[in-house]
């Protein structure tokens, strides 16, 4: 089957993924482009668990101030080396996630950082909303179940789809970036300002 060009832009257009990497996808699934998109995503994060370990003590602050001056973002994200965090690959990214959480307000990183307090506090509405909705009590820990599965959506930088992208969650974008540049990115902090909000 022959690739065309116009394919292999789309795919790259979807995934930041290389030319050839694309190229690659696309033959491998004979030119379905569903398939290379999921293709590539565990080829993005199958190299993004080798580079797990390695330590990241290089990248960049960026601040983001949103249009109107309201909304203004903080943002360390790390990689291995300075070489890599001056590459277009790794700013964009830096970047795109700074306009990230001024669109989304996440309240953590990853689910581990949820401060306990408020977990329980959202399991305690989300189990009194269920149990007066009158449903069987072995319903009730599904319907929490699923509520808690929308509010880590919302709450966790990492599992919130990508605004310019709903399709992929920030976790994919940078596994995605990790393969791109070749090595080990962490999203290190963040801190959120809003005019007038605590």
């Amino acid at each position: 089957m022959q690739i065309t060009v116009e394919q292999i832009k789309e795919l790259r257009d979807k995934t930041n993924a290389g030319m050839m990497d694309c190229k690659k996808a696309l033959t491998e699934t004979q030119g379905d482009m569903e398939q290379a998109v999921v293709l590539l995503r565990q080829k993005g994060l199958a190299i993004a668990q080798k580079r797990s370990g390695r330590e990241t003590s290089e990248g960049l602050i960026h601040s983001y101030i949103h249009f109107g001056g309201k909304i203004g973002v903080l943002v360390e994200v790390n990689c291995e080396t300075d070489f890599v965090a001056q590459t277009s690959a790794f700013q964009e990214f830096v970047k795109n996630l700074a306009m990230q959480i001024a669109a989304t307000n996440p309240v953590c990183i990853r689910r581990e950082d949820l401060p306990l307090e408020l977990l329980d506090k959202e399991q305690a509405i989300f189990r009194a909303q269920a149990l007066e909705s009158g449903k069987p009590e072995n319903v009730i820990d599904m319907i929490v179940a699923g509520r808690l599965k929308k509010f880590y959506s919302e709450a966790c930088l990492l599992e919130q789809p990508y605004v310019k992208n709903p399709d992929m969650l920030i976790q994919d974008y940078l596994n995605e970036v990790i393969a791109q540049v070749g090595e080990n990115v962490t999203i290190r902090r963040f801190t959120r300002y809003q005019l007038g909000a605590d």
